[in-house]
């Protein structure tokens, strides 16, 4: 009988569960869609019933192909920032879940930054005030809960757990709490002043637990016996960071999909600046391991639509037509949402710009593909202004990591070499790894290290970049119409 970990990557198009040996080897996988609403411009939601369902559903097809496994755990990772409510009698959803995308709370968001509550707020949490973070998402969601019913909060993860143990637990780990906007970094806990802030009460949120944690057994889910232990839970980004065993201070990730997460190790906490968050990685024996982080709004979001614009029939056909570009075209912003990290500048919006009677169609595909590695770089340059750590081994991963030419203009533009690995369940795999620190699979993170890694190293070459990053930084102006430096300069 074949011995694993069932991880769960719960994210936000597709549920994903990835069966992994205790070797660390990938033996199935399997995959459902989970559909996303936007009822109102600027608002992002989804079903929470919808997203256990795909869970299920994506489990199903995964266990088809080794119906012998012997489960010895489950791990956990998840879109992060989304949150939803359920009643913590019946479990039954009192609530949409709350995307990280949504913009509902941009007034919210205003208000209290125009009250001066901006630096209070980083200096606790490491993030900054922004739609994107949970804080005010939950006070809408608890402000609409019918009167008289007993509120639970939660990120996916804790509605998971919720799930797979039948509403006996309400947890969820460091990780996923730190992006909450209502954990203390310094002091490891739900902080007072920040729930009173935000009104969002102490007893609805789940009790905070290491990421390689027991969070409980599993019990009456579909397709799986009773009692296995969920043994892990980690938000996805961290995950992919875990997964590439990025374990030394300066170590990074870049990860590539509607947005992109660029997460970098630190050697302890270290308030951020220039833009950036500083998070938890994860969490393990209450010994935290603290990132750098910028979150940028829309990376490879943007190629599909350009593809579209200019009348071809994927991406890649994209950027073979970007490849073929003379130097120095126009310059692109991707801020169909506003601008995230390191500008952070809600009311930013997409553009081109130095366009003539010259520029060529491949130009403009040159200049979205180029858009996808200048906020990398920028983010980077924000990170290095403060790092105590030189960059690393920097690993990529996400589907978009697979093209060559984008992850070489990546490479050129950042100046560093970067590493293309073969698995795409990066964040799957981090996770099955806690889980089997968890179960003792593997006694430290040098044995997690040890492991297969495989994977392709790109080093930059030599390039245009620094000219095209100057025209980067006018299409950044323009776009923001302020000017280009990081929040808090």
């Amino acid at each position: 009988m074949t011995t694993a970990i069932l991880a769960i990557d719960q994210g936000t198009t597709n549920s994903k569960a990835v069966l992994v040996s205790t070797t660390g080897e990938i033996l199935s996988r399997g995959s459902s869609s989970v559909g996303i609403e936007h009822p109102q411009p600027g608002w992002v939601e989804q079903s929470p019933l919808r997203i256990w369902a795909s869970v299920q559903e994506a489990i199903a097809i995964c266990l088809q192909a080794v119906p012998e496994a012997d489960i010895l755990g489950i791990a956990i990772s998840n879109q992060r920032e989304s949150v939803t409510v359920w009643d913590a009698v019946t479990g039954e959803p009192l609530g949409p879940v709350v995307s990280w995308q949504c913009r509902r709370s941009a007034p919210a968001c205003a208000a209290f930054i125009a009250a001066g509550h901006a630096s209070r707020v980083q200096a606790l949490t490491g993030l900054p005030i922004d739609p994107m973070f949970p804080g005010p998402k939950m006070k809408w969601l608890l402000d609409r809960v019918p009167s008289g019913r007993q509120a639970r909060l939660g990120t996916i993860d804790a509605w998971l757990i919720h799930c797979l143990t039948d509403g006996m637990v309400h947890a969820c780990d460091a990780s996923n709490a730190a992006r909450s906007q209502l954990f203390d970094l310094n002091r490891q806990a739900w902080s007072d002043e920040l729930c009173a802030l935000f009104g969002v009460p102490k007893s609805s949120l789940p009790q905070v637990r290491d990421s390689a944690a027991r969070f409980g057994e599993t019990k009456k889910v579909p397709g799986l016996r009773d009692g296995i232990p969920i043994c892990a839970a980690i938000g996805d980004s961290h995950a992919a960071l875990f997964g590439h065993g990025a374990f030394n201070p300066g170590d990074g990730k870049v990860t590539f999909g509607t947005g992109s997460s660029i997460m970098t190790t630190l050697p302890r906490f270290i308030a951020p600046q220039h833009g950036i968050t500083t998070t938890i990685a994860w969490s393990i024996n209450d010994q935290p391991t603290y990132a750098f982080e910028g979150n940028i709004l829309v990376s490879a979001a943007a190629l599909p639509w350009m593809a579209e614009m200019l009348g071809l029939p994927d991406v890649q056909a994209l950027t073979d037509l970007a490849a073929t570009a003379e130097p120095m075209g126009p310059g692109f912003v991707p801020a169909f949402v506003g601008l995230g990290a390191p500008y952070w500048h809600a009311d930013a919006r997409a553009l081109f710009s130095g366009i003539t009677f010259n520029t060529s169609r491949a130009q403009m595909a040159r200049a979205v593909t180029d858009s996808i590695a200048f906020q990398v770089h920028d983010v980077f340059e924000a990170m290095s202004a403060q790092s105590p750590a030189p960059l690393g081994r920097l690993y990529v991963d996400g589907a978009p990591s697979k093209n060559d030419f984008l992850m070489q203009c990546v490479a050129d533009t950042v100046n560093h070499a970067i590493i293309q690995c073969d698995a795409p369940e990066a964040s799957a795999l981090g996770s099955a790894y806690l889980a089997g620190l968890s179960l003792d699979i593997w006694p430290d993170l040098a044995a997690i290290a040890a492991l297969p890694h495989p994977g392709k190293t790109l080093p930059p070459r030599s390039s245009d970049s620094e000219a095209r990053l100057l025209t980067w930084k006018d299409a950044i102006y323009r776009s923001t119409m302020t000017t280009p430096s990081f929040k808090g300069e």
